[in-house]
């Protein structure tokens, strides 16, 4: 298993801060906090109906819906996703090996649900809400567990495209400093951030989310990264 899969020692009770020292920070990581902060949302998470997890490499996101599985949160959980940009070389779907994950942690198959066609963000909210339907399962509340740096788009994206029901969204609770495996996970993630940091002020007027403000000092963040060659993510116009 490779390091971006690697639960690298995560548990539940991992420290929340998420500011560095001044003196500890250097103008990469002083741009990408601000990014950081402003994507993580922080919600508090209340008992729903479903535990959606939103397909990733990085499977800490599988290890956070058990921690809220065994505390009751929810009965079921719903994995979602085909493959992606880190994943597409692989004989599995990330929604599969987030529900190996899962069972290898102790859930029981039964419940789990896979949804293994969803390819971006809003498919994982409207194929799921399909499944789900398919399934007769009835849905008012939805707990949403991504990475950190995606709660906020996935908050946007589900708000529009599964408006019906309340969502509260989720990540694995590990600090900024405790987050990147490696120097390579580390400058990899730094391009994913920019990227949807371009995609929520784009798909809001696009239709695929609803609006989010982005505060000056965060956008001149992603410009400073940008010019520090982090946009290799950032969508073509």
């Amino acid at each position: 298993m490779s390091a971006m899969m690697s639960s690298s020692g995560w548990c539940g009770h991992c420290k929340h801060n998420t500011e560095l020292p001044e003196q500890d920070m250097n103008e990469i990581d002083r741009n990408t906090l601000l990014i950081w902060n402003y994507m993580k949302l922080d919600q508090e998470v209340r008992p729903g109906d479903v535990i959606v997890v939103l397909g990733s490499i990085d499977l800490r996101v599988a290890e956070r819906a058990v921690d809220l599985y065994e505390q009751k949160f929810a009965p079921l959980i719903v994995c979602s996703g085909n493959r992606g940009r880190g994943t597409a070389s692989f004989q599995e779907t990330e929604a599969r090996m987030l529900a190996e994950r899962l069972v290898s942690c102790g859930v029981p198959t039964s419940k789990i649900l896979i949804e293994e066609q969803a390819t971006n963000t809003g498919e994982n909210a409207t194929r799921t809400r399909a499944l789900l339907h398919e399934r007769s399962i009835p849905v008012q509340k939805a707990i949403i567990v991504t990475k950190p740096y995606m709660e906020r788009r996935a908050y946007a994206t589900f708000s529009k495209q599964w408006p019906e029901i309340k969502t509260y969204i989720t990540s694995p609770q590990i600090a900024y400093e405790d987050y990147f495996l490696d120097e390579k996970f580390k400058h990899e993630t730094i391009s994913h951030m920019v990227g949807d940091l371009e995609r929520i002020r784009r798909y809001g007027s696009e239709g695929f989310q609803i609006p989010q403000e982005i505060p000056e000092e965060v956008w001149e963040a992603y410009e400073n990264l940008i010019k520090l060659g982090y946009g290799k993510y950032v969508p073509a116009l």
